[in-house]
């Protein structure tokens, strides 16, 4: 990498060095000795090279110094003012030397690249340390990507099956709804026929004779909550006490309630019985 900037700059610089030699032995040459016209041409390019080479001393060892880089930068000036002023007074070829007139400017300038080059230059050690931190930083992005793209496919499937699993619970409730509504009105139909009470009597008249029960199926719809003070035991009562009572409640209406309705009322008025008690005693009061 130094190869592709100092030797422009050294090309450039011994190009520029010969243009103003060979412009000032012929522009002075008709005027003076041609030896002193190539004693000027030197020391021009002599100073230029002069001052040329203290500035790579000096920043070989790191320094600078402001009063030598004008003095170099003078001498390209001043080796461009000759190269213009012979372009503008030669008699053929004006546009040819002003093309070349900015050659010693343009060499100065390379050799500024240069040096700001050699200011930023990095050691192979430190170049190949870069490029593993880039190179890891790329492997640990596309990981990264790698990673998202894997999770969200996760998630797209996780979502897939949760979804189908909704749907699938969603369409056994509305069919097991459907079937329960049927089920019911099924139920519901029996419940207000006309002969389901007379075929319920006649399957229970022989182990009730001489009652005649008032059958009712279970109806769906709201339920009535029982107070709490109706579930708490209350104190035993004997087998008179609760024919009593059964037979009191039995005939608070006419005509005499369902066993059903009387256990209800029963057992709202606080009373306690097991249900085998109370239905004995139901079938003793019924007798």
């Amino acid at each position: 990498m130094k190869a592709k900037t100092v030797l422009p700059a050294a090309a450039m610089t011994a190009v520029s060095m010969v243009l103003t030699l060979a412009v000032v032995v012929m522009w002075l040459g008709t005027a003076v000795p041609w030896p002193v016209a190539v004693v000027v041409g030197l020391g021009i390019d002599g100073g230029w090279l002069a001052t040329l080479s203290y500035e790579r001393r000096l920043a070989a060892q790191g320094d600078h110094s402001r009063a030598v880089t004008c003095v170099g930068w003078a001498f390209g000036v001043l080796a461009t003012a000759v190269l213009t002023a012979h372009a503008l007074t030669a008699e053929d070829s004006v546009g040819a030397w002003l093309a070349v007139a900015w050659l010693p400017l343009a060499a100065k300038a390379l050799w500024v690249v240069h040096g700001l080059w050699e200011r930023t230059a990095l050691t192979p050690a430190a170049l190949g340390a870069i490029r593993s931190i880039q190179q890891d930083a790329r492997d640990e992005a596309a990981v990264a990507r790698a990673r998202l793209r894997a999770e969200a496919g996760t998630e797209e499937t996780r979502l897939a099956a949760v979804t189908e699993a909704g749907s699938r619970v969603a369409r056994v409730q509305a069919q097991t709804a459907k079937t329960l509504a049927q089920a019911w009105s099924t139920l519901e139909t029996a419940r207000t026929g006309e002969g389901t009470g007379a075929a319920l009597t006649c399957v229970t008249a022989p182990v009730t004779p001489g009652v005649t029960p008032r059958w009712e199926l279970p109806v769906w719809g709201p339920t009535e909550t029982i107070e709490k003070s109706a579930l708490e035991a209350g104190p035993a009562l004997t087998d008179a006490e609760l024919d009593a009572l059964v037979d009191e409640i039995r005939h608070s209406r006419t005509p005499p309630l369902s066993y059903r309705e009387m256990a209800t009322r029963f057992r709202t008025a606080g009373h306690s019985a097991s249900e085998v008690r109370l239905r004995t005693a139901w079938k003793r009061v019924a007798a």
